[in-house]
């Protein structure tokens, strides 16, 4: 394996990583900077307040999201199988 190869294999792993993990965290984000803003308007400072809409939010975007993030895990890792034949 060359290292220009290796480094092409580590930046496929990263960017499949990132576009699998960013919808979840940008979602996560936005939940959590509304909750903020209404605890902030509202004076209401509970932190159950605060966690327990940012998990609902998660868990509702991972049942959505959760197949389109398997297809692109599974793709990823078939084409990295399929490239482990070729390696020595």
């Amino acid at each position: 394996m060359t290292s220009e190869l290796a480094l092409q294999l580590f930046s496929e792993m990263l960017k499949t990583g990132l576009l699998v993990c960013a919808p979840l965290l940008g979602i996560t984000l936005v939940a959590g900077l509304l909750v903020s803003i209404l605890q902030v308007v509202t004076q209401v400072q509970d932190a159950s307040l605060a966690f327990i809409p940012k998990m609902v939010v998660f868990v509702i975007a991972a049942l959505v999201l959760g197949p389109w993030m398997l297809r692109k895990l599974v793709a990823f890792a078939q084409a990295m199988l399929a490239h482990a034949g070729s390696l020595h």
